[in-house]
């Protein structure tokens, strides 16, 4: 039992299946990028910024809130996406200040 408790335990730790998937957002269309979101519950996008020439931004979309920490909640955020430069999805945010405060939308989807 202890045996099969380890072979367990090493095929989980070795497992890629804990892998958060990372996709350039520019070569995707917003229906795509939302798709893969609610798919896959968390991926990283990449994209430039609009801001400074040549820097590329990486940041985690989700699905909802549980996959926030427990101090963050799923706040609305925009992404480029190839067909629509404002594409909605979900980033987590830091909780306010205010300990007992609680977002407005705290169970948000879209």
């Amino acid at each position: 039992m202890k045996k099969m408790i380890c072979v367990l335990a090493a095929l989980l730790a070795a497992s890629p299946a804990l892998a958060i998937s990372r996709y350039n957002a520019q070569s995707m269309t917003c229906t795509a990028a939302r798709q893969a979101v609610l798919s896959q519950r968390a991926v990283i996008f990449r994209f430039p910024s609009k801001r400074v020439r040549g820097l590329i931004l990486y940041d985690r979309y989700v699905r909802d809130n549980r996959q926030c920490d427990a101090h963050e909640y799923a706040a609305r955020a925009y992404i480029p996406t190839k067909d629509d430069a404002r594409c909605p999805v979900l980033a987590c945010e830091p909780l306010p200040e205010d300990s007992f405060a609680r977002p407005r939308r705290p169970w948000i989807r879209f």
